[in-house]
């Protein structure tokens, strides 16, 4: 059921984005991928475990690279992050010991990471979002 609920949520999260024009900006998807990448935190925090606070966010700030680099150079590493985010919630318990993750987290975020990486690579290769940054160094959305 978390696999089936994670996808779906993402893909309505997706679509409601693009019905809207939440993802007209470039970045959306690297916000998603923040805030994705700080649940292991938040867990870490309500299980008050000091060690899973340390491990969970060395891991997040591997992630905040990939964001910044994904949003400043080339969307398509936050695609990549987005799974390899998915790919961590896989070997997540056997890398990190954090009591306050939920029993149905994993399959859940393993389940939405994909499929909003799926989503984002649809954007990209449909041309509906640009892969990096305009030549003039603007950010598509902020002038």
């Amino acid at each position: 059921m978390a696999f089936f609920v994670g996808a779906a949520l993402a893909l309505i999260v997706s679509l409601f984005a693009r019905l809207v024009g939440l993802d007209r900006d470039r970045a959306f998807y690297p916000t998603v991928l923040v805030v994705v990448a700080s649940y292991y935190d938040l867990f870490a925090v309500v299980s008050d475990s000091t060690q899973a606070i340390g491990a969970e966010l060395l891991v997040t700030a591997v992630f905040l690279i990939a964001v910044a680099l994904g949003f400043r150079r080339n969307l398509w590493i936050v695609v990549g992050a987005l799974a390899a985010h998915g790919i961590f919630d896989l070997t997540h318990s056997q890398v990190i010991f954090n009591p306050g993750v939920p029993s149905w987290w994993p399959a859940f975020c393993l389940s939405y990471d994909l499929t909003a990486a799926v989503c984002l690579a649809w954007l990209l290769t449909h041309h509906h979002q640009p892969a990096a940054p305009s030549p003039s160094g603007l950010v598509r959305g902020s002038q």
